[in-house]
């Protein structure tokens, strides 16, 4: 495979992609390793092709929920209700997505310099692993595993995504984010997962189709072209591997919790502040 990496350098870079990117353990925090550790050169198209393959995580969970993705409401439509109450009421599913994705989105859009700065920054990633480590300690204590009465309404959809934006600060982790804002709402842990995964959909693809678009301004049609076959491979190994992460880990939490992931949190943001101190320079795409 011809390009900035070679095919085993993709396919590990995709199987760790899709193990963490729905895991509250930072997949940012994880590229910094397994980067460091394959020796690959931080370069234009390394930076967007750790964003591109979320593509390939995203359709996995479409494909793992596509009953319940691609749903309407079918229950009666109250009386008397007008043209758009009875647009929301029959694409309830789709209007809390967006309500929960807004947040983000504008600050997104508003704020992408300062989170990219924030991303130059490897301390930043090891210190809020560590910080949100610590927290995935006690939240199990701190929200209990909420109950199965709790429907998601507008407004804890809301909150959610108002979480999802803490986020932004690298190495908080998306996923473990929007499961703790959706255990805030009272939801069940397995509730706030799938929500959180659902989340993702759009929330990632915004993201995917951003970095795409900046790459190709910046004159990155040829980079990308030239690194055909790695996007491929990588899209592909992080649909499978994404599709057993989030099996696994809806089982799991719904069993034990969070704090094995707290400690996890913790080693690998111990790891990388060890690793910054030894003089590596671990350069974050």
């Amino acid at each position: 495979m011809e390009g900035d990496l070679n095919l085993l350098q993709t396919i590990i870079i995709a199987i760790v992609e899709g193990l963490t990117e729905f895991l509250p353990v930072s997949s940012t925090g994880h590229m910094i390793i397994t980067q460091q550790i394959l020796g690959v050169e931080s370069t234009e198209f390394v930076k967007a092709f750790t964003f591109i393959i979320q593509f390939g995580a995203i359709l996995s969970v479409v494909c793992l929920y596509w009953k319940r993705f691609f749903r309407l409401n079918h229950t009666p439509i109250p009386q008397n209700a007008s043209a758009f109450k009875r647009f929301l009421h029959t694409y309830n599913f789709y209007w809390k997505l967006f309500v929960a994705f807004i947040p983000a989105a504008v600050l997104g859009l508003l704020f992408s310099d300062l989170i990219d700065a924030m991303l130059e920054s490897v301390i930043v990633v090891a210190i809020m692993l560590i910080i949100g480590g610590v927290f995935m300690l006690f939240c199990d204590k701190l929200f209990g595993n909420g109950s199965e009465k709790t429907q998601l309404t507008e407004k804890r959809a809301f909150y959610i995504g108002l979480f999802q934006c803490i986020s932004m600060i690298p190495g908080v982790s998306r996923s473990m984010a929007t499961i703790v804002g959706g255990m805030a709402q009272k939801l069940t842990r397995k509730a706030a997962a799938e929500f959180s995964f659902f989340l993702a959909v759009p929330t990632m693809f915004a993201a995917t189709v951003y970095k795409m678009a900046k790459l190709f301004m910046d004159g990155g049609t040829e980079i990308i072209v030239n690194n055909m076959n790695a996007l491929i491979v990588g899209n592909i190994v992080a649909f499978v591997i994404a599709m057993l992460a989030i099996k696994f880990f809806i089982s799991f939490v719904t069993k034990y919790g969070f704090s094995a992931f707290g400690w996890y949190r913790i080693i690998v943001g111990g790891v990388i502040l060890i690793m910054s101190c030894l003089g590596y320079n671990l350069e974050i795409a």
